[in-house]
């Protein structure tokens, strides 16, 4: 099958989107032919990227089965593409392209550019739900699960190399981990705020990324008095964040609701689980998708700070436990998220279409 993919959000602009859109343009390109069109030059280059885009599928389209889009945003270029060819167009949805809040963006994309594409692949279930209130019919979705390389982020790795990170003594402390863009709906301000002050005094919390939540996080630690409890890193390189992934005892996620912005799916929470390391995160949106509680990870009730305390003391208690429960957390991570197997369900529903 030839696939022509365009793709708004790519490397090396970094962000959950790019990460996506790269890896499934990888891993199709191993079972089909597949030709990308990309923006690598991040938002501000959209304005010129979504007219190139189009132009030269123009030039392209002839040649491929089918389109794909890598996210909504881009449903106005497979709107224009429908006034020249039959084929089918496909767009994945990840969940903000549908709830973000632009009232111009509201009433052409997602009331009408969105309904108008072929299929709707949703990254998570929610989105499939925010959808159909939205009025897009139901039978236009289905849900693939973003995928991971379960390879990617493993590797050999000790706690010397994490003490060589955070610049301490760490022989007798437990630590918990937090990877990712800071946006308000990660719940990390929340979690500083309102969980850490009831953890033990051994345990500390590492954050690595960065993003507009960086300074709400800084004043939260501080407001609590957790600076030797609390180590914000910024942005990290792969390494780092491999050595993050591969060392540390456990690995949070407590988003938490904001209004009109989503958690899609989680690749962070699969990533984590695919090293090995246990997973906690909250029980809402995309995650439900993302972790099988009690399989890969485990659920707790968002923004219960009790519920969370108690299920990361639990975790922390017994390291054995630790242990078996990454090997098979990593196997339900293998047998269920793996690129080559949520790739060829793409495959498979443009298969469809065709």
């Amino acid at each position: 099958m030839k696939i022509l993919f365009i793709s708004r959000a790519y490397p090396p602009v970094v962000g959950g989107i790019e990460n996506q859109n790269y890896e499934l343009s990888i891993w199709l390109s191993k079972i089909a032919e597949v030709k990308t069109i990309a923006n690598k030059y991040g938002k501000l280059f959209l304005p010129i990227f979504i007219p190139y885009s189009i132009i030269k599928s123009v030039f392209l389209i002839r040649q491929y089965d089918a389109i794909l889009l890598g996210d909504g945003v881009l449903s106005f270029v497979g709107w224009k593409l429908k006034f020249i060819t039959k084929k089918p167009i496909v767009c994945v949805v990840h969940g903000l392209d549908l709830t973000y809040k632009m009232k111009i963006y509201q009433w052409f994309w997602v009331k009408y550019f969105i309904k108008k594409m072929d299929k709707l692949i949703a990254v998570g279930n929610e989105t499939i739900k925010i959808g159909i209130k939205k009025g897009i019919p139901e039978d236009k979705f289905v849900f693939i699960p973003n995928g991971v390389d379960e390879n990617k982020c493993t590797g050999n790795y000790s706690r010397e190399d994490l003490q060589q990170i955070l610049k301490s003594d760490i022989h007798d402390k437990k630590i918990i981990l937090t990877s990712g863009r800071l946006v308000k709906r990660k719940g990390v301000a929340w979690f500083v705020r309102e969980v850490m002050p009831k953890l033990r005094e051994n345990i500390i919390y590492v954050i690595s990324g960065s993003g507009p939540e960086f300074k709400n996080i800084s004043q939260a630690i501080e407001e609590k008095n957790l600076s030797e409890r609390v180590e914000m890193l910024g942005y990290v390189s792969d390494k780092v964040r491999n050595i993050l992934f591969n060392t540390c005892d456990a690995f949070v996620q407590p988003n938490i609701k904001i209004e009109g912005d989503v958690e899609g799916f989680g690749i962070s929470v699969i990533e984590a689980a695919s090293c090995r390391i246990p997973v906690i995160a909250a029980n809402i949106e995309g995650l439900k998708d993302a972790i099988k509680d009690g399989k890969s990870g485990f659920l707790v009730g968002s923004g219960n700070a009790n519920a969370w305390a108690e299920k990361i003391k639990e975790v922390l208690s017994d390291d054995n436990f630790r242990q078996d429960f990454g090997e098979q957390a990593k196997k339900y991570v293998t047998d269920n998220f793996s690129w080559e197997k949520i790739s060829r369900r793409y495959l498979e529903e443009m298969n469809k279409l065709v």
